[in-house]
């Protein structure tokens, strides 16, 4: 879970609502200043949001891309639907980026985002850019001691979503502004959206191959102290995607949020040289 440091959008960031293959998408973007060079796509991780990347729309705008960060299906304020597989996931990913770019986006997906990207790949490859992964993994996280995932999978639907929520959070101090932007994000989720994300962390496929097999160029990056999929498991996706990890410094599972500007100078090489 990102957690904002303020909720006050940047100058230049707006929010809007999209037309999504099962309803509204719910999304915040940000135009290129200057000479436009490309688009970029923001994809949300599990209990997340397109806030999880507010910090980095105006840096991206800045460089020269118009940009796009949205909630998925039944994610926060988008629409639910009726299909939560992995793939409608990866298909309301492609619609968007035909939707608001016509020469195709540069998609980053942050942590389950990034299963969700890695299966845009593979189902779209050509109506993408380039394919970049942040703190991701080749398929599923699993379930541990440290992350009972599949208790929350029985629980979602069977317990309040806000006793979920507070649950998780016992014992963690933040400002008001952010304890109750919280509890809203994931009381509103739908809980067949989050239950699904949920059971795709356990069970997700390795796609890997797939992805290499279509050509696009791939980043792949992490915070120096990620703690979701082991660093080692993240080193090796990169290898056997043809690219090395990038290890962005003072951040851990959400760099786009703790450190957005070392994000920004790690990836924007990559995304000029594709562009």
């Amino acid at each position: 879970m990102s957690v904002p440091r303020t909720l006050e959008l940047p100058a230049g960031v707006r929010s809007e609502v999209l037309a999504g293959l099962d309803g509204d998408i719910a999304a915040l973007s940000a135009s290129a200043v200057g000479t436009r060079v490309g688009h970029v796509l923001l994809v949300p991780g599990w209990t997340g949001s397109k806030e999880d990347f507010t910090p980095v729309l105006p840096l991206l705008a800045a460089a020269g891309y118009d940009v796009t960060a949205y909630d998925q299906a039944g994610q926060y304020e988008s629409a639910p639907a009726a299909d939560y597989s992995l793939e409608r996931y990866a298909a309301n990913a492609l619609h968007l980026s035909r939707a608001v770019s016509a020469d195709g986006s540069h998609v980053l997906g942050h942590s389950f985002g990034g299963l969700v990207a890695q299966q845009a790949a593979v189902l779209g490859a050509a109506d993408l850019r380039t394919l970049s992964l942040l703190c991701s993994g080749p398929g599923a996280l699993g379930d541990d001691d440290r992350r009972p995932l599949k208790k929350l999978v029985a629980a979602i639907g069977k317990v309040p979503l806000l006793q979920l929520h507070e649950l998780r959070e016992q014992g963690v101090k933040r400002p008001a502004q952010i304890t109750s932007f919280l509890a809203k994000r994931f009381t509103a989720n739908d809980p067949r959206s989050l239950r699904a994300m949920t059971q795709l962390l356990i069970d997700a496929p390795d796609v890997v191959e797939q992805v290499a097999a279509t050509g696009l160029p791939v980043w792949v990056g992490r915070g120096a102290d990620d703690d979701a999929w082991p660093h080692d498991v993240q080193a090796d996706m990169a290898g056997r995607l043809g690219t090395r990890i990038h290890v962005v410094p003072d951040s851990a599972h959400s760099p786009a949020v703790e450190n957005p500007a070392a994000l920004v100078d790690a990836w924007l090489p990559f995304l000029k040289e594709h562009s």
